[in-house]
């Protein structure tokens, strides 16, 4: 997939659509190639709402990656066009021939921000906890032998089969593999320690989120990347401020309250546009709108009514009330684009059908007993709840029951993680280049519970299948398999916005936004 598909663009104006966007390509270069920003100073940055929980590992939420980041860190990481790179790790890993053996290496001399050095039993008891906790984590544990320590700072993770996902999942933010001293683990979390270039120092809840600069920081020696490279606490703090009202984080944007505001409303464009003292950031594309259903319980556990459920929904009609401006989303049913090893149209019959008739008929098939449809979402995405409205409608029209049931973003995902309490619930993912790093319901243990004997084997050929074209040709086939018994579904891509100050200096835009490596001119 081109690169520049996955990248924020720092742009005045939005782009004349999904497929075409792109950014003047100085936009793009590395912060090691513009001047040093200053350093000292506190950065307010409004977030969609209240983090669930410091722990990287409890939730895949963006929100949570985006602020985990900053006080954890990976064995690998990704640079600005998407590719891999050691963080923690010294190099990229030695891989035997079969592809079963990974040979990790790692820096010397990184400190938590406790004092004591990451040393190789670290990485392993960190990774050990992941795999027990993270839906991402708990897939890998099925497809591991053995992962062990081999001297202080050689960690060798050995797998059952070939798994191409592996350094990928490693990598990702959201559900962050995180490294942690030891002696701290355990579940819940008590103390929150990393090696990142901020550490945790106070949470005021529906207040804000204090981190502060680490000065026992240990940066990478090459130039900063994307996420990768080398990375730098310039401000004193980062004040992470939930702001559930997207209106009021557009005003605080304007207003100068916040230097930097997340997600906003794509009608509020023109006027940070005309604000001098606020930069829009348009995403183009940023990622895609689905829905998650309860395959483990509830009404939605029933196929026939999945089904139903798919047959029922207009996508046209659902992304132009979240958007309105055709210049912020799109329409189409294959989850990558034209050009990708990805794109593929298995499945496409079954893609935006709003067929209230055909959908009726298909529950009375399914003996649907008029249960009503919990249905989930949350205003502090306002994109969300734009869906979840006209969705209830389409269902309605189709003979389901809804109970729409909008609530604050932490509190969906306390829910979503008892399948008694929900049936279907409203979110999106980022585009990224590897397919098992999308909805995390590939996997078998994030909320919706999918798992079938089909799944099993159409992802066993997909990521035991090193071959890049080959594996390209087998997502067809997982593709078409979320469109027959529907899992989830994506309703369509989408553009973002968010503002920043012309104040924030150094700021290099990606999909989960990081603050080291950025000042506040003087």
């Amino acid at each position: 997939m081109a690169p520049n598909r996955f990248r924020r663009s720092l742009l005045g104006k939005a782009c004349a659509s999904v497929a075409l966007c792109a950014a003047p390509s100085a936009l793009f270069f590395p912060v090691s190639a513009m001047a040093a920003p200053a350093k000292g100073g506190v950065a307010n940055l409004a977030m969609v709402g209240e983090i669930l929980s410091l722990d990287p590992m409890l939730t895949s939420s963006a929100l949570s990656g985006t602020i985990t980041q900053h006080i954890y860190e990976p064995l690998f990481t990704f640079d600005s066009k998407w590719n891999l790179a050691p963080m923690l790790a010294e190099t990229m890993p030695n891989i035997s021939k079969d592809g079963l053996v990974y040979t990790i290496a790692l820096r010397h001399g990184v400190k938590f921000h406790n004092g004591k050095e990451m040393k190789s039993d670290d990485v392993v008891a960190s990774l050990k906890r992941w795999m027990d906790m993270a839906p991402r984590g708990k897939t890998l544990a099925t497809e591991l032998k053995s992962i062990e320590a081999k001297g202080p700072y050689t960690v060798v993770i050995s797998l059952k089969h070939p798994y191409a996902p592996l350094l990928s999942q490693l990598a990702l933010p959201a559900g962050l593999a995180g490294i942690m001293p030891k002696e701290v683990i355990a579940n819940p979390l008590t103390e929150f320690i990393g090696t990142a270039p901020y550490k945790f120092k106070e949470r005021k809840p529906d207040q804000y989120l204090l981190l502060v600069r680490f000065d026992g920081y240990t940066p990478r020696k090459e130039p900063a990347d994307g996420y990768a490279g080398k990375r730098e606490a310039l401000l004193d703090e980062l004040r992470f401020v939930p702001v559930p009202n997207a209106n009021t984080r557009v005003e605080g944007a304007l207003s100068g309250q916040y230097q930097f505001a997340d997600l906003l409303p794509v009608e509020a464009n023109r006027r940070l546009d005309n604000n001098p003292n606020v930069k829009p950031i348009i995403t183009a594309p940023f990622g895609y709108i689905y829905v998650v259903l309860n395959t483990k319980q509830g009404v939605m556990a029933n196929l026939g009514v999945r089904q139903a459920f798919q047959e029922a929904l207009n996508d046209t009609v659902i992304m132009t009330a979240a958007y309105g401006d055709k210049r912020f989303f799109s329409v189409e049913p294959n989850h990558y684009p034209k050009g990708s090893l990805f794109y593929s149209t298995a499945g496409a019959d079954r893609y935006n059908q709003g067929d209230a008739k055909k959908a009726a008929a298909m529950l009375a098939t399914a003996k649907y007993n008029g249960a009503p449809i919990r249905l989930l979402a949350s205003q502090q995405y306002d994109f969300h709840y734009r869906v979840s409205l006209v969705m209830a409608e389409n269902l309605k029209q189709a003979g389901f029951k809804v109970d729409l049931q909008v609530v604050d973003w932490s509190t969906l995902l306390q829910r979503r993680n008892d399948p008694a309490l929900w049936d279907v619930y409203v979110t999106h993912g980022s585009f990224l280049p590897e397919p098992m790093l999308l909805p995390p319901q590939l996997g078998n243990d994030a909320p919706g519970w999918w798992r079938t004997p089909a799944k099993d084997a159409v992802l066993s050929a997909f990521n035991t299948e090193i071959d890049p074209v080959k594996r390209g040709a087998l997502w067809g086939q997982v593709q078409n398999l979320v469109y027959t018994e529907v899992p989830y579904m994506r309703l369509g891509s989408f553009n973002t916005l968010t503002a920043k100050s012309t104040k924030l200096d150094g700021y290099v835009p990606m999909e989960w936004p990081f603050f080291w490596n950025v000042g506040l001119k003087k």
